[in-house]
């Protein structure tokens, strides 16, 4: 495994939302993946750290609106946050704007949107403006078509190598 990265998640007026600590493992065609071993620490705001307590793998694509977690062992079998995008803010250091909305996949397959109620509501208390509600919506709409789709990278032959790397 190579360099530790930073992995910060920001809500729209700048606030931070959550931060990860994992190790760069790679990149392909769909972008930049990054690992935290069981035990790996991530944070939420300004509460205590907390270690997870399974292996997780993030992507992050290159000029996408999203970035996905892939946990095998946890509640959900893949997490997408939609994004305003990441930006590598240094070497070793993502940002990204968290727009609330999130489209999962639960191990027995179920696909699903979370987080609309929040979305409408940070949408008009922190004043996204209108292309940034379309782009979050429209993103969200194509990752659930694809994840009922189990198209890659959102397939487990794409996402298995690396979640293997750090289980």
């Amino acid at each position: 495994m190579a360099e530790n990265v930073t992995v910060q998640f920001l809500k729209y007026d700048g606030t931070i939302h959550w931060r990860h600590e994992v190790v760069e493992l790679g990149t392909d065609s769909h972008g930049r993946w990054l690992g935290g071993p069981r035990g790996s620490t991530t944070q939420r705001g300004d509460e205590p750290e907390i270690a997870w307590e399974t292996a997780v793998v993030l992507l992050i694509p290159t000029g996408k609106w999203w970035t996905a977690f892939f946990d095998e062992g946890g509640k959900y079998q893949i997490y997408i946050d939609i994004t305003a995008g990441a930006e590598w803010v240094a070497p070793d250091r993502v940002e990204m704007v968290d727009l609330d909305l999130d489209v999962v996949r639960y191990p027995d397959g179920l696909v699903a949107l979370l987080d609309e109620d929040e979305f409408v509501d940070h949408s008009a208390a922190m004043g996204y403006p209108p292309s940034i509600i379309d782009g979050a919506r429209s993103t969200a709409a194509e990752l659930v078509i694809a994840l009922e789709g189990g198209r890659a990278p959102f397939d487990v032959e794409t996402y298995g190598p690396w979640l293997q790397m750090v289980s």
